[in-house]
């Protein structure tokens, strides 16, 4: 029975990236059983460069997998080894197994300061890649990371390179067995064991790092989510997480119902956007005020502000609402007159009957009667 295109069992990509939150937990072993599992498949695949740092287990998965000879540097009277990327280019693999992607480069070595530069070498020379990362170096951790820990990371990979990864495969351990596999020797030698027991490998800082590892690879796979979901047929949404939606208007009440959906949403530890809506691209220059300011304040907020346009605001809404495979949509009542509402209908009803098939849970926030002398009050 022919399958379909979705269903089909995908290629091992171009670029593949084993993250972990430390060292230690495996990434270089899976890489080399990876590159072992390819070569027994027929694939001509080489080391560009794995870092054993003395492990014997980690030596004896190289097996027979060809090693592309690194290159000696002299740098300030001493000599380092670099992974030889023209070397590299020249035997044309079809797979580079390459350690360590945040590695930066000795002065003298290449053409590249870091090692993720080569590997985008090796890639549009038409080879693929099977790479290595510990999370605490994509760039947008990073800092977080030396806030967390009170430690300097130096060597940094910018996201976008992690993103162009066609499979990003976390290597997970928990803290308890990493601090174990210190203990036993499998991850520093004996004289730095117990320092780094003591310091950087504590149960508290292995669980941090642990868990922005875990959170960065699920952020990654809920995009990928989204996306496959945005290609399907069907008016459904699958509740994979929480995602909230907040409506906005130009109303004097919307930063009060903003800053309620971002309570909610962080209560339950979900992501957040807020949409306005409006009739048209003919906006006077005080609308444009209230607009910039609605943008700031879902940018204090760490809300991503969407900003669209139509007359039909619930069909806009719930749209939206499925494009983004939202749960839980905010709303605030509607102040229209019971005329307006007979004439125009109401705009909460109408989102109300549109989403209930569809699993979309919907919060109305009421509306008080707005004081102009409380508003700086009500904003803080």
């Amino acid at each position: 029975m022919e399958q379909s295109a979705s269903n089909e069992v995908e290629a091992a990509g171009r670029f593949r990236i084993y993250l972990g939150a430390m060292a230690g937990v495996g990434k270089t072993c899976a890489m080399l059983d990876e590159g072992w599992r390819r070569m027994q498949r027929g694939a001509d695949v080489v080391i560009g460069l794995v870092e054993t740092h003395g492990r014997v287990h980690t030596q004896e998965l190289i097996r027979e997998i060809p090693v592309i000879p690194q290159r000696v540097v002299t740098y300030q009277g001493r000599q380092f080894m670099e992974m030889d990327t023209a070397a590299v280019v020249a035997r044309h693999p079809d797979v580079v197994l390459v350690d360590e992607l945040a590695h930066t480069n000795i002065p003298g070595s290449g053409p590249h300061e870091k090692r993720y530069e080569d590997v985008l070498d090796l890639l549009n020379a038409g080879i693929d890649v099977i790479a290595t990362l510990n999370v605490q170096h994509i760039e947008s951790i990073a800092g977080a990371v030396e806030e967390m820990l009170g430690v300097r990371i130096s060597e940094r990979v910018p996201d976008w390179v992690v993103r162009q990864a066609d499979q990003l495969e976390l290597i997970d351990s928990s803290p308890q067995q990493l601090r174990r596999r210190m203990l036993h020797g499998n991850i520093y030698p004996e004289s730095k064991i117990q320092s780094a027991l003591d310091n950087f490998f504590t149960t508290q800082n292995l669980t941090a790092l642990r868990e922005l590892a875990l959170r960065f690879v699920a952020d990654e796979a809920d995009e990928d989510l989204l996306l496959s979901f945005a290609n399907r047929q069907g008016r459904r949404v699958f509740e994979t997480r929480e995602r909230y939606l907040v409506g906005l208007s130009l109303s004097p009440e919307t930063p009060r119902v903003l800053r309620r959906a971002a309570r909610m949403a962080a209560r339950s530890k979900a992501d957040l956007r807020s949409l306005l809506i409006m009739p048209d691209t003919d906006i006077s220059e005080s609308a444009s005020r209230e607009i910039e300011a609605l943008r700031k304040l879902s940018h204090d907020l760490g809300v991503v502000f969407l900003e669209k346009y139509g007359i039909k605001v619930a069909d806009v809404m719930v749209e939206t609402a499925l494009e983004h495979q939202i749960t839980q949509i905010v709303i605030g009542a509607s102040k229209r007159s019971r005329r307006d509402e007979l004439l125009k209908g109401s705009i909460v009803n109408q989102v109300l009957r549109k989403v209930g098939p569809m699993g979309i849970d919907v919060h109305v926030i009421g509306i008080r009667d707005y004081d102009p002398g409380l508003a700086e009050i009500d904003d803080n």
